[in-house]
């Protein structure tokens, strides 16, 4: 048995608001286009909060995959730790239910709260109703899957491209 870190790649957000959605998108497309190694798992957290404090305690190192408002143009990507985690939509109490923060502070009470890094994209539009990404967002989501991979290796885990590659 492996000493490898337990990985959470935790993609949240609300599909009904066009790039609200864009962790969730972001971690379907990872899971079409990838295979990960055991110690890495890949999850819609949706727009869950609290609901997610179990799967976030059993994990060493969580990746967040979500819109980020942290000012520069549509479409960049950011890799976000520590006080920054608050751009993160989910980290600031947005459409989701819960602040992760708080979920991460909860985790933290109990005695498990994981190392925390957010791999998130700028949003152009996050309050229309829609379920399809924003023409930048959708253009640039192989980007941030290609972030939110080179995060997993950088934690410790791994990943192969499926037989097919990237998302079309």
């Amino acid at each position: 048995m492996s000493n490898r870190p337990n990985i959470l790649v935790l993609g949240v957000g609300n599909i009904l608001y066009t790039d609200e959605g864009i962790g969730v998108r972001a971690v379907e497309a990872l899971q079409k286009a990838h295979a990960f190694s055991d110690n890495v798992s890949v999850m819609d957290g949706g727009t869950l909060g609290m609901r997610l404090m179990d799967a976030i305690m059993e994990c060493d190192h969580l990746i967040v995959v979500d819109a980020v408002l942290a000012g520069d143009e549509p479409g960049a990507i950011y890799r976000l730790t520590g006080e920054d985690l608050r751009k993160s939509l989910g980290f600031n109490d947005s459409m989701h239910q819960t602040d992760l923060v708080d979920t991460l502070i909860f985790c933290e009470l109990v005695g498990k709260r994981p190392e925390a890094v957010i791999v998130g994209m700028e949003p152009h539009d996050y309050q229309s109703l829609g379920t399809e990404l924003s023409p930048v967002a959708g253009q640039r989501l192989p980007l941030l899957c290609d972030a939110v991979v080179a995060e997993v290796r950088r934690a410790g885990g791994d990943c192969t491209p499926a037989s097919d590659g990237h998302p079309a």
